[in-house]
């Protein structure tokens, strides 16, 4: 199972990250518009990405308690665009989460600048595992220096359950 290390806190100013990743040379991805359906199973949280005319299951199994965020994931890519309906089925809808999000790779780092409906803007970090966890979680300080982030800030929640608290669910 694929493994990446994350963070994510609520950003004051999107500009100044921004202009930091274009000082980094950060490869901008471009924008995706993403709706995720979340439902909860057993130990793992699943959920369906909606992204750009995609359907993607994906299962993860994270530490949200404290130490490094590592999260095991996998992704299931779905052709037919009737997932929703098929899923709606069989498990219950948690709660949807509707985002905008601007997306920048530096080395095996996805940034995710993200405008959440209901909660605000946010940065997302996921470094991926590519040899060690020990390489990755250099790699993930290295970002983190790069774009002066303060990880005291940090919410070791899903954007699911940030929603979800609002909402006093």
């Amino acid at each position: 199972m694929p493994v990446n290390l994350e963070l994510k806190i609520k950003l004051k100013d999107p500009d100044r990250v921004i202009e930091k990743l274009k000082s980094i040379r950060a490869d901008y991805k471009g924008e995706l518009n993403q709706t995720d359906i979340y439902y909860r199973i057993n130990n793992y949280r699943l959920k369906l990405r909606l992204e750009n005319g995609t359907q993607t299951l994906i299962k993860y199994l994270r530490n949200e308690g404290t130490g490094k965020r590592w999260s095991e994931f996998q992704l299931l890519s779905l052709g037919n665009n009737e997932a929703r309906s098929y899923l709606k089925d069989i498990l219950d809808e948690e709660v949807v989460v509707e985002k905008v999000r601007r997306l920048y790779v530096f080395d095996n780092t996805r940034i995710h600048i993200d405008n959440v409906k209901e909660l605000g803007t946010f940065l997302e970090l996921e470094t991926g595992v590519i040899s060690n966890k020990e390489d990755a979680a250099k790699k993930f300080d290295e970002i983190k220096n790069l774009l002066s982030l303060d990880d005291t800030t940090e919410i070791r929640k899903s954007y699911g359950d940030l929603l979800m608290e609002k909402k006093g669910k």
